[in-house]
């Protein structure tokens, strides 16, 4: 018997290896430009913390988490994000308390047990960075232009940013409320997992896959329709500054991400180059985190891009990469002297 490489993992090595060295130094060279800092926390972590975080109903937790109890009988589970885990290292070493408005950035393994495919594995590498304890629409869109701005160094030209508001808790769960009514008239024409949705995640209806899904999901009430006037005011104050930094971006009202920590801003960089799963990166607005996981109430707001995504589409795009030299003067008075108040 020969062994090989775990179904859903690969070895890198060679011109590959280079690949991945040029596309983290621009990472950390990014990050550190917008005056982001590392930071890393374990690679596993309590179960709790992701059922916790990320919510009991969504798929991630419910079937693709690699969980085990360790010889002291305690649940663990190997990361399949990096959010909740900083989170919970911002709340367990009091770090807010002295840092009241934190800016961060990781890169590192997370781990989902997933149907593997091109770009798509059970072990997967992210970059990605948080802003933590500003409310402000000014600082999502600083997280959304240090996340284009990586794209860009990297190389990547032909993608597109999607962008929707989840709204306010109340506000979500109205909508859920005239969602739940209108997916339960048409169940029966619903592919089985978005069945089961309708009690458990409803909203995760909205981007499936299916055809058929997409023919009943096309007739939907849409979550727009119920943004209150603070809902609304951000979406809007977001949309204004992402005009003025002269960034595209197109409105998905369907763009829900996959957690049950999103509210307000979600965003995704999506395309045509990857198949069905089109999805680079993105991320939004998780202001419910903290309260969520015992730290009170603490604004933040982030994005993770999939590193093996972000090459593959590099690879097939055969894109040269942006020429011009990396330094702080070039981009950071656009992000953090006009827009940026990431201040509470």
């Amino acid at each position: 018997m020969s062994l090989q490489a775990v179904r859903g993992t690969r070895d890198i090595f060679g011109p590959e290896m280079t690949a991945w060295h040029r596309a983290e130094q621009i990472f950390r060279a990014v990050a550190n430009a917008f005056a982001y800092s590392e930071f890393r926390t374990p690679m596993f972590e309590s179960t709790e913390l992701f059922k916790r975080g990320i919510g009991e109903d969504t798929d991630v937790v419910g079937k693709e988490m690699y969980t085990f109890e360790d010889r002291g009988g305690d649940s663990l589970t190997l990361r399949p994000e990096m959010t909740a885990p900083i989170v919970r290292a911002m709340i367990e070493h009091s770090y807010l308390r002295h840092h009241p408005t934190t800016r961060l950035w990781y890169a590192g393994p997370q781990f989902r047990y997933d149907r593997p495919q091109k770009g798509r594995y059970r072990q997967f590498h992210q970059f990605g960075a948080e802003c933590i304890g500003s409310p402000n629409p000014e600082s999502d869109v600083e997280i959304i232009l240090l996340a284009n701005e990586v794209l860009q160094r990297v190389g990547i030209t032909q993608y597109t940013l999607e962008l929707n508001s989840l709204g306010t808790a109340d506000v979500r769960l109205a909508y859920r409320t005239a969602l739940v009514e209108y997916l339960t008239a048409h169940a029966d024409a619903l592919s089985g997992d978005s069945q089961r949705r309708i009690t458990t995640n409803p909203l995760r209806v909205l981007d499936s896959k299916e055809d058929r899904d997409k023919t009943i999901v096309a007739g939907a009430p849409l979550l727009s329709s119920f943004l209150d006037e603070a809902s609304a005011s951000h979406l809007a104050a977001v949309r204004a500054l992402l005009d003025v930094a002269g960034v595209k971006y197109v409105m998905n009202p369907l763009l829900v991400r996959g957690l049950d920590y999103y509210n307000h801003t979600v965003f995704e960089f999506t395309t045509n180059e990857l198949g069905t799963q089109n999805a680079i990166g993105g991320g939004g607005r998780y202001d419910p985190l903290f309260t969520m996981l015992g730290g009170g109430e603490v604004p933040a707001v982030g994005f993770s891009i999939g590193i093996e995504r972000l090459l593959l589409l590099l690879k097939r795009s055969r894109a040269a990469g942006v020429k011009r030299p990396l330094t702080a003067s070039t981009f950071v008075p656009l992000a953090m002297q006009r827009f940026c108040r990431c201040t509470p």
